[in-house]
């Protein structure tokens, strides 16, 4: 498989790492704790590594697993380090009650990383819809991607592929603000009785 360096090390880059090197993927982990990075790539294994956090990443797939609030600074961080990556947002910029979203309307995260990123540099927003929980049963998904360059989610798409998820594509990067969105309706659903071991779903025929 390939090597995906990851940028962060709580709950949600806990989930992807496990789930993808389980399907055969290398892990990089790259954080400002490196002390919890180590003890989180020692609970993965298979190979996965620590990162020096700011340094250029293994993987040429690097996904932003940091919460809303530092993930543009983690990108300004890294600068240069970035260029020629894919970069994978997959945050929800969720207030203070998370019963709505934090960003300017019509103006997304995805889009405020990209604008944060090393000029080129494509962002694909995705696995934001995802609790990190459910992503770790390792059970068949629905992942909702958004992106404006058609190989970086080409890429990103076979990726989630390849960890048993079913991608589907939602368009442009603008529609990456709709998928935040999405992912505040899987709280509200989750926290209004379906409970949080739910996940979204499309019926495509």
């Amino acid at each position: 498989m390939t090597t995906i360096s990851i940028i962060g090390s709580g709950n949600m880059a806990t989930a992807i790492g496990t789930r993808a090197a389980k399907h055969g993927h290398t892990i990089e982990l790259m954080s400002r704790n490196t002390v919890k990075a180590q003890a989180l790539a020692d609970q993965i294994g298979n190979g996965a590594t620590v990162g020096a956090f700011g340094a250029t990443p293994a993987g040429d797939i690097v996904i932003v697993a940091v919460p809303y609030t530092g993930a543009v600074d983690a990108v300004i961080r890294y600068d240069g380090a970035l260029a020629g990556k894919i970069l994978v947002d997959i945050s929800n910029p969720f207030n203070t009650d998370a019963d709505g979203l934090a960003t300017t309307p019509g103006r997304s995260a995805a889009q405020e990383i990209a604008a944060a990123a090393p000029e080129g540099t494509p962002v694909v927003k995705a696995l934001n819809s995802i609790f990190g929980h459910v992503l770790a049963h390792d059970k068949p998904l629905d992942a909702f991607l958004a992106g404006d360059d058609a190989e970086a989610k080409a890429q990103v798409a076979a990726f989630l592929k390849s960890i048993g998820l079913r991608p589907l594509d939602a368009g442009g990067l603008q529609m990456a603000s709709v998928l935040e969105w999405t992912g505040l309706l899987l709280m509200g659903l989750a926290r209004h009785g379906a409970g949080f071991d739910i996940a979204l779903g499309a019926e495509v025929n």
